[in-house]
């Protein structure tokens, strides 16, 4: 009898074997003839070699299916199981609970199943425009999906490991970037107006895999002043809300880029909080980067808001859409 040794190290154990050890009892039914033993993140299986050598082939299409989709069902299981090849394509994803409706290709598949796609002809620009430019500026009002599709192209470049980091910063302007005299430590300090960014991601990777993303800094939020003397490289960095920042500071955001890195800067013109006098270095950076090879710029309209159907009426009696 030989006996095989694997791990979970990438994902959550609880998550592999389902609710109850539910996924376990589905594995353990399809090989009969081996003993399987799980404790924590070790998995000891015995048996014949060429059931081995079986069972690892499906165990890591397992693991591959939800480290992809960071979801696996029992129907996923029985899938994978009773399969000869590995079932991870989009088609399969489009079937999964919880979608955000809307055509287009997948971006990434988030937590319990919700499929996040770009929903609209804007949108899929975006997704198409990251491949071949390394700044992204996506301009548009409230609800269009700029900042959430921003961070979907990041958390699918990270799971694929295009990437090693993503950076997400906005300009903490309610407190003048100046968060000294809140109560807290920094992280409490700064979360209120990073809050936006955390929902996007709280979306695209289960909560136990994202807490320790950004314990261990795969993932860092911070304000926009944070970013100054920074060379940011292999990752991608978003700046949301970019119409807060001033000219100096979008030049100093724009300028810590390193060689493999990708930024997408959202912002929406009709909503600037600066103080009076105040100039948005939005309007300056979409006027002089206009024509340089490799940043293009997308604005998005009332034809991409997908939040409630209220909010492109609401936006059009303010006058921020025609």
């Amino acid at each position: 009898m030989n006996e095989l040794n694997l791990t979970l190290e990438s994902v959550d154990p609880a998550q592999f074997w389902g609710t109850n050890n539910e996924h376990y009892e589905l594995i353990k039914n399809a090989f009969p003839k081996l003993k399987l033993v799980a404790r924590g993140t070790e998995v000891k299986v015995l048996g014949d070699d060429q059931e081995l050598k079986g069972f690892e082939h499906k165990y890591n299409q397992l693991l591959e299916h939800l480290e992809r989709y960071s979801a696996l069902t029992p129907n996923d299981v029985e899938s994978i199981l009773g399969s000869k090849k590995t079932s991870s394509t989009a088609e399969q994803g489009a079937e999964k609970p919880g979608s955000t409706g809307g055509g287009g290709e997948v971006i990434v598949f988030g937590t319990n199943g919700l499929l996040v796609k770009a929903r609209t002809a804007n949108q899929r620009k975006m997704v198409e425009s990251i491949v071949n430019n390394d700044v992204l500026f996506a301009i548009g009002p409230a609800g269009t999906g700029k900042t959430y599709t921003a961070v979907a192209l990041a958390v699918r470049a990270l799971k694929n490991k295009e990437i090693k980091r993503i950076i997400l910063t906005r300009p903490a302007v309610e407190a003048g970037e100046n968060l000294g005299f809140l109560p807290g430590d920094l992280k409490e300090k700064v979360d209120p107006y990073l809050r936006p960014l955390y929902d996007a991601l709280d979306d695209m990777i289960p909560a136990e895999k994202l807490k320790t993303y950004i314990e261990n800094r795969t993932i860092e939020i911070a304000p926009l002043a944070f970013m100054r003397g920074r060379t940011l490289d292999n990752c991608y960095v978003i700046l949301d809300e970019a119409q807060n920042s001033t000219d100096l500071q979008l030049k100093m955001f724009l300028t810590r880029m390193g060689p493999s890195a990708k930024m997408i800067v959202t912002g929406d013109i009709t909503q600037i909080d600066l103080p009076k006098k105040t100039m948005s270095g939005l309007h300056n950076a979409l006027r002089i980067l206009d024509d340089i090879p490799g940043i293009d710029i997308i604005y998005l309209n009332g034809d991409d808001v997908v939040r409630h159907k209220l909010v492109k009426r609401i936006l059009k009696a303010y006058g921020d859409i025609q």
